[in-house]
């Protein structure tokens, strides 16, 4: 069973830049685990790495798709396995927990065939949508906010694609392991986290996010597109509406920042076996880096 190295913790917790450290120190290289970094001209706000971050270490599943194309945990799912297979060690970087799980378990995809019509699910209301999915699946519709219109339609997708429910081929999947993985987890105090989120949005002002977004909007990005759904750039809707000015707009990213870094870290509590330790300070990183040693020295499990 091929060992995986993931660098897991919430948004601005320093994940990329232990990363590059725990790949320079055992010959590995990056995949990123992000859902938005994936796209090409999505740089800022997406907190993408400079070439001059990754210090010469190759970094895969960046800048492969353009803003309009979907990109599903799915799609994930078969890059990131692709790419681990390509690489002596790989070392997977992100936030996005659910893709992390994807990738490291046994979750089976296949049922998402791309020749199927749907158009017909997409004019319906979200109440007619849920009140389907509860009447075929109540199990998958307990899980589910009936306003989450994407992930309804994308559970009656499954249906029609297999005849089967999304919740019965879940009970079906034994969700084990199917790498010997290491999960090391960025933490530190939550106010300090807190501090950090609020100034690195700010550095992405400075940097030009605003400009960043004009130009993906020129280049005809709209915001229903799914690239445009991540935070650092939804917010930037009312404000090219007029609606509201860009203080506010910086004020949005920064609290949805906030909550996000709160639901990462009780995601991964709750999903992942993640070793956490302070990022921040020399002795738990070097004995993390140890950690790291020890376990990609010993006899690979499964």
């Amino acid at each position: 069973m091929k060992k995986v190295l993931v660098i897991a913790g919430p948004t601005a917790s320093g994940k990329s830049s232990f990363a590059v450290t725990a790949a320079q120190r055992f010959g590995g290289e990056i995949i990123s685990g992000d859902s938005i970094q994936v796209y090409r001209g999505m740089n800022i706000g997406s907190g993408k790495v400079t070439p001059e971050e990754t210090c010469g270490i190759p970094h895969h599943l960046i800048d492969i798709l353009n803003p309009k194309e979907p990109y599903s945990v799915s799609d994930f799912q078969k890059a990131a396995r692709n790419a681990i297979e390509q690489i002596d060690f790989p070392i997977i970087c992100g936030g996005t927990g659910l893709y992390l799980k994807a990738c490291l378990y046994d979750y089976d995809f296949e049922e998402e065939v791309q020749e199927a019509d749907d158009s017909d699910l997409e004019e319906l209301d979200n109440e007619t949508l849920y009140g389907m999915l509860a009447e075929t699946d109540p199990e998958s519709a307990e899980k589910i906010h009936p306003n989450n219109r994407r992930r309804v339609i994308r559970a009656l997708q499954i249906q029609r694609r297999t005849g089967r429910v999304k919740s019965a081929i879940e009970a079906s999947q034994k969700h084990e392991p199917v790498y010997d993985f290491f999960i090391a987890g960025c933490t530190m105090e939550r106010s300090v986290l807190y501090e950090r989120i609020n100034a690195r949005v700010e550095s992405m002002f400075d940097a030009g996010l605003e400009d960043e977004v004009r130009g993906l909007l020129a280049a005809g990005v709209t915001f229903a597109d799914p690239a445009m759904k991540g935070i650092g750039y939804r917010e930037f809707e009312p404000y090219f509406n007029g609606d509201c000015t860009l203080d506010e707009v910086k004020a949005e990213i920064q609290k949805h920042s906030r909550n996000y870094a709160k639901r990462q870290y009780t995601w991964l509590n709750h999903q992942m076996p993640v070793h956490w330790f302070a990022v921040s300070d020399p002795a738990e990183r070097e004995g993390m880096l140890e950690t790291i040693r020890q376990w990609k020295e010993s006899e690979p499990n499964g």
